[in-house]
């Protein structure tokens, strides 16, 4: 924040909580009405998808909902009534689809719509393990599927984000079979040392008092001298659709925090909350969407896993920043902040009908989950199953995608009475392995995910058969 009372900019500067956050994009009600519940095409009111170029930087785009329309009804008519069918529990066996993807890969022939959207399943909620059979089953519910003008493929009834069989195979090549790995699947967009030196060294020459018509000014100067920020990963490829999803998911709830979009649901944004006295003079508040990892149930046998309650959760994490610009934690506790993420974490189902932005991160962390408990109960060795086509870029490439590798900074600049704020934030931190430490596992203390199990026996697929409802 900068005080209107103040010349010395340079101290309260650092402070400059500039929120650096991708810019460039329309802002305008921003991408509200993305999916929801009822079965209409109200659902899709507004369509926005992100692009990059190449040199790796992030635009975001909208599109006309006519377009999108039109595609629904096209669908409704192509799909075949079976797959276009609403089912409760849709089950995927990861062998028979893996086999099913490598004939027609053998064939010279590309793999199918009904494949990559993995048959319309909107969300992970079971993992099954049948040991006769060596198979492991993802189970969730599903509908008939449409890929939209921004590129997302979503439910035709819900609008609900696919689960797609890409992001998938990067999270089973995250736990692979073979290893007992702890990965940490990770996206944090961050500014330079540099930019943050230059910052600084812009608001010490600024002269003059601050008033309310500087605000412009000051807000240009800030994102001009911060210039472009970094985007890294870990985990997983940065030229994933699984990776570019993280980055747009981050983003968005950067700029919803500081002020730049405003959701179609009643959420108070960190600058909404903030009082200038609460913000230090050199402070950064940083915001990450964690899973909630108390949203696990297993089985006594542990051959079915359920997946339960609020998966995301959104965190606050407090930085201060040093004249020459390097970053360290702070001790302070922002109530604002913590006010901010507690609401969207509690409203966060809401959010994600209304933005499918979030739903994808959902599904994301869902996938992840299940990919650490695959690995962790070793179904891979139990079920002789190497993953040798899902495994292997070389033989399924996922690795298609620009990565995106820089974003530019952009500035909201807030008046509170005589105080300009200008506030920062955060990432994406997936640690999937912890939902499975021993302690965070809920017990199946009535017994849903065995009965789940054991209604779904696959002994009676025919031959070729991937799916069934």
């Amino acid at each position: 924040m900068i005080s209107n009372s103040q010349l010395s900019l340079q101290t309260r500067a650092a402070c400059a909580l500039l929120s650096l956050i991708l810019a460039a994009l329309p802002l305008n009600n921003a991408y509200s009405g993305d999916g929801g519940d009822d079965d209409n095409d109200q659902n899709f009111n507004q369509v926005a998808g992100v692009e990059i170029d190449a040199a790796g930087v992030l635009r975001v785009r909208e599109f006309s909902p006519e377009l999108l329309r039109q595609q629904i009804a096209a669908a409704r008519q192509q799909l075949p009534a079976d797959l276009a069918r609403r089912s409760p529990l849709r089950k995927i066996s990861l062998r028979r689809l893996e086999d099913a993807v490598a004939a027609k890969l053998e064939a010279g022939e590309k793999v199918p719509e009904d494949m990559l959207a993995l048959a319309g399943l909107t969300g992970v909620e079971y993992v099954f393990f049948y040991p006769e059979q060596g198979e492991i089953v993802l189970a969730g519910p599903a509908e008939g599927f449409v890929k939209d003008p921004s590129g997302r493929v979503r439910g035709i009834d819900t609008g609900r984000p696919v689960v797609l069989l890409e992001d998938l195979v990067v999270a089973l090549r995250a736990f692979p079979p073979h290893e007992k790995s702890n990965s940490v699947i990770s996206v944090s967009i961050d500014p330079t040392e540099q930019g943050l030196q230059q910052m600084q060294q812009f608001l010490a020459s600024v002269r003059g008092r601050v008033r309310p018509s500087d605000a412009a000014r000051l807000a240009a100067g800030l994102k001009g001298s911060m210039g472009m920020q970094n985007v890294t990963f870990q985990g997983v490829s940065t030229s994933t659709h699984f990776a570019q999803v993280l980055v747009e998911a981050d983003y968005r709830m950067k700029l919803v925090g500081i002020g730049l979009e405003k959701l179609p649901v009643g959420l108070l944004s960190y600058v909404d909350r903030v009082h200038p006295r609460q913000v230090a003079a050199n402070a950064m508040e940083r915001w990450y969407f964690v899973p909630n990892y108390d949203c696990v149930r297993v089985s006594e046998d542990e051959n079915a896993m359920q997946l339960i309650g609020k998966g995301v959760k959104l965190i606050g994490e407090g930085e201060r920043v040093g004249q020459g610009g390097q970053r360290e934690a702070s001790r302070g506790v922002n109530k604002a902040s913590q006010a901010y993420c507690a609401e969207f974490t509690e409203k966060f189902e809401e959010i994600s009908r209304t933005v499918v932005v979030y739903a994808q991160l959902r599904n994301l962390i869902d996938v992840s989950v299940a990919a650490a408990f695959i690995q962790k109960q070793d179904f891979y060795g139990k079920s002789g199953w190497e993953m040798p086509v899902f495994g292997s870029e070389k033989a399924f490439a996922v690795e298609t995608h620009t990565a995106p590798v820089q974003v530019e900074t952009a500035v909201n600049a807030i008046w509170r009475g005589n105080t300009l704020m200008t506030p920062l934030g955060g990432g994406v931190k997936l640690q999937p392995r912890v939902a499975l430490n021993r302690d965070r596992i809920l017990p199946d203390s009535e017994g849903r995910a065995a009965q789940a199990h054991q209604s779904q026996r696959t002994d009676s697929l025919k031959p070729g058969q991937w799916w069934w409802d």
